[in-house]
């Protein structure tokens, strides 16, 4: 991307208002506990207090706004006593400009390095040093700053408390993560009836598995609604897909397909019912239309096999979804008439329904069955826990010191804030204007680790700036307000910041604006000399940020390989979990199958994300183009798709043994290792040891067709990897006269009045007497009047076991020729 596109579009990006959900009853107590504050300093100690308690107050409040799963009152406490720390440090060295310079150094420093630790504590370290270079002209003694510094551990005192005296949602959070889950998997039940290889986005079960994890006291008190739904929601998942996908399910059409379509729409309606009762605290409203399609007999005279299998399993999940999510005893769950329609509980993959507390057995017949405990320490699992906010310290200290090597991109952006903090006040400082600390706030509150929200905040801030600025100057011709007005008139602008910091940076930056020079006038400051310092060093500290990124970036693109290559072992790592309980179904000392399902998903998530950040960077790709990265991204998908069926249908731990699937699991791994150190060296990888392993397979009895089916889907996706990244030869189209294309495509032999091949890929037109494709899908033994196999799933209706040993020529010989 061009550096023009690059900045057009994040100043789009900052410029924008987004249509969120507002929360008045939160920004009515953030504005009340202002105004609280407010209100005892002018009683007692005057508008200079005032200010800095007020600061204090402020901040503390928009601690409580971001996304954690922290309780919000320590969030508030934090911030108030962290604030006024700074403040005092800040005054005791301020009379000295290399002293202050060389504390403002470090306080950047750190606050820079605090994102290693999460964005919560980020914001709240940057948004307090910014803070801070307001606070410290405030005082005038260093009795008086530790005076200063008293209130605003006041300020977030009170804060604290109104969180505690007046909680609104106290556990929405944490209801809407789940929520959020569930209904993700209710949208992706319904996809599927129409594309039975609908993606999946894992994030909504990483955030609601993030939510999952509480302290102590909080799992004590969390509402019974958010017990287990999280491990059921994550179970639902694998066996959706196995149900819809015809490789290991139904074929594409006909009876069984409507039948499956019909359940799944069910299980749709009966997900986002579970939704809507657990975000708003309420019962399930089951529809009876979705109940009646799970109790109907027909479904074990229609399906059969694996789909059968599938369906009695996703309506044993469906039942204690609606059973932990609070259904009416009376109501009728999905298997409770018509039991022989669905097999026994899932003892394939036993997770407690209560993740802090022990696991049950889920009722056979009718819902208000009591549960006996199971008490085998074999079927329990660890709760998910979250250290306390003393024990949270040393392991923000631990992630920020891991920060610190070359490289690292939050230490470039901890090297860049506090060298732009200490140029733009050395430039407030020669500046005729006075009050330097106005360019040095501004490029601390923009700058973020990454390019595109340090570019669009600066453009936000800048325009807000104006627009509030020229508010408030209007407002004050007009009014001509005293110190209680202006005190008033901030508070209201404080109020209006906290209902919509979450629609975009242009209004919540303008509300800041006309709420620091409100603030400042309570204290008796010129309005004028506010406006026009104020707007030209705001300029000042917007273009610095956005220079220092310039000079000193971290880019992600040219990372983006490393990502890949992570998501890739992680995936290889939880294809050889799944495969390796075919070989061993007691699990003995296998790796464990949802540790690596949630490392695999946590590597895409983190590939997403800078994926994300490199679209919108200003460099070139180097040798990792979007159309090759897309086409990656695909194809690893698909990888995890096919890994997630094969794990719906793991064997019980009485089946019979594949002793192949061992050699399979093992070839998986050591591939999957050399291929991810392939794609961080820029060579196609090379899947040889997985083919052999297939090859060796032939002969052997497989007692469940999944596994077999899979492992062909499977290696057909890991060539579509190499497919991908081999970006050496550019895609050209040939002439029927021209040699086939060193990609492996058939090009040549398609007419030019043929249409395309299904995916781009074709290949189904040649003759059954043509040699085999160079990129090593077996389509050579279809007939040339077979119809072409649908998009990624060309093995759907063939038995891999007819491959031959030696497996097609692979990348090496594909370069070679």
């Amino acid at each position: 991307m061009s550096w023009f596109r690059a900045l057009k579009d994040t100043t789009r990006s900052g410029l924008s208002v987004e249509r969120q959900r507002l929360e008045p009853l939160v920004a009515l107590r953030g504005a009340a506990g202002l105004a609280i504050v407010i209100t005892v300093s002018l009683t007692f100690f005057g508008p200079a207090v005032a200010a800095s308690s007020a600061f204090g107050a402020f901040q503390a409040a928009i601690a409580t706004f971001q996304r954690s799963w922290r309780p919000r009152p320590e969030l508030a406490v934090a911030s108030g006593a962290s604030l006024g720390v700074s403040t005092f440090l800040g005054y005791l060295t301020g009379g000295h400009l290399v002293a202050f310079l060389a504390l403002l150094v470090l306080w950047t420093f750190l606050a820079g390095l605090s994102w290693a630790a999460g964005p919560t504590i980020g914001i709240i370290a940057s948004s307090n040093v910014a803070m801070m270079l307001v606070t410290i002209t405030l005082p005038t003694s260093v009795a008086a700053a530790a005076g200063h510094a008293a209130m605003m551990v006041f300020g977030g005192l009170v804060q604290a408390a109104l969180v505690i005296l007046f909680p609104v949602r106290r556990w929405g959070a944490h209801r809407d993560a789940l929520a959020d889950a569930l209904a993700a998997e209710a949208d992706y039940a319904r996809r599927l009836r129409h594309d039975p290889v609908a993606p999946f986005d894992g994030e909504p079960l990483m955030l609601a598995r993030n939510a999952a994890a509480l302290t102590p006291r909080q799992a004590r008190t969390r509402p019974a609604q958010l017990h287990g739904t999280r491990g059921l929601a994550e179970r639902i998942r694998p066996v959706l897909a196995s149900l819809a996908d015809p490789a290991v399910g139904v074929p594409d059409e006909g009876p069984e397909r409507e039948r499956v379509r019909e359940l799944l729409g069910a299980a749709g309606s009966i997900l986002d019912a579970a939704a809507r009762a657990i975000r708003h605290g309420a019962p399930v409203k089951v529809p009876p239309a979705a109940v009646a399609t799970f109790k109907t007999p027909d479904t074990g005279v229609i399906l059969s096999g694996p789909a059968k299998r599938a369906a009695a399993r996703l309506g044993s999940l469906l039942r204690d979804v609606l059973e932990t999510a609070g259904a009416h005893p009376d109501t009728q769950h999905p298997d409770t008439q018509h039991p022989e329609t669905l097999e026994t509980p899932d003892t394939q993959h036993p997770e407690p329904l209560n993740e802090n507390a022990q696991l049950t057995s889920p009722a056979l017949t009718h819902p208000t069955v009591t549960r006996p405990t199971v008490t085998s320490p074999a079927l329990a699992r660890p709760a998910l826990t979250r250290p306390t906010l003393a024990r949270l310290l040393p392991i923000a200290a631990g992630a920020m010191r891991k920060e610190v090597h070359p490289g690292s991109p939050i230490l470039r952006h901890a090297i860049r804030v506090s060298a732009v903090a200490a140029v733009g006040y050395l430039i407030g400082t020669a500046l005729p204007f006075g009050h330097s600390y106005w360019a040095p706030m501004a490029a601390v509150m923009v700058m973020r680790p990454d390019f595109s929200q340090t570019y669009s905040r600066a453009v936000a801030r800048f325009a807000g700036t104006l627009i509030g600025v020229a508010l408030a100057t209007g407002l004050v011709q007009v009014a001509h307000p005293g110190t209680g007005l202006s005190a008033a008139l901030a508070v209201v602008c404080a109020g209006l910041m906290y209902l919509v910091m979450r629609t975009g940076q242009l209004a919540a930056q303008a509300c800041i604006a006309a709420y620091v020079v409100f603030l400042l006038g309570m204290g008796g400051e010129a309005w004028g000399q506010t406006v026009l310092e104020r707007v030209v060093l705001t300029l000042v500290g917007g273009l610095l940020a956005m220079l220092a990124y310039a000079l000193y970036p971290a880019w992600e693109t040219p990372r983006l390989r490393t990502w890949l290559a992570d998501w890739l072992l992680a995936l290889g790592r939880y294809g050889a979990a799944v495969i390796g309980r075919y070989a061993e179904p007691d699990g003995g000392n296998l790796p464990d199958v949802r540790e690596a399902l949630l490392a695999a998903r946590t590597a895409e998530l983190a590939w997403q994300e800078a994926a994300s950040r490199a679209w919108t960077e200003p460099v070139r790709h180097r040798g990792l183009s979007r159309a090759a990265a897309d086409d990656a991204e695909h194809a690893l998908q698909h990888i995890g798709r096919v890994e997630m069926l094969m794990e719906a249908h793991l064997p019980e731990r009485e089946a019979t043994p594949v002793p192949a699937a061992a050699r399979l699991a093992k070839a998986l791994s050591t591939a999957t290792e050399d291929g991810a150190r392939a794609v961080r060296e820029r060579r196609v990888p090379n899947w040889q040891a997985v083919r052999d392993a297939l090859a060796d397979w032939d002969g052997e009895g497989v007692p469940d067709r999944v596994v077999r089916r899979g492992a062909g889907l499977l290696l057909e996706a890991l060539e579509e990897l190499s497919d991908a990244l081999d970006t050496d030869v550019p895609p050209i189209t040939l002439k029927p006269d021209d040699p086939p294309a060193p990609g492996g495509r058939d090009v040549d032999d398609r007419k030019s009045g043929d249409p395309p091949a299904p995916g781009g890929r074709d290949v189904d037109d040649r003759k059954s007497g043509d040699p085999p494709a160079p990129d090593g899908r077996d389509v050579d033994d279809r007939k040339s009047d077979d119809p072409p196999a649908p998009e990624d799933r060309d093995l759907d209706d063939r038995n891999l076991g007819d491959r031959k040993p030696e497996g097609p020529p692979g990348p090496e010989d594909r370069a070679a020729r």
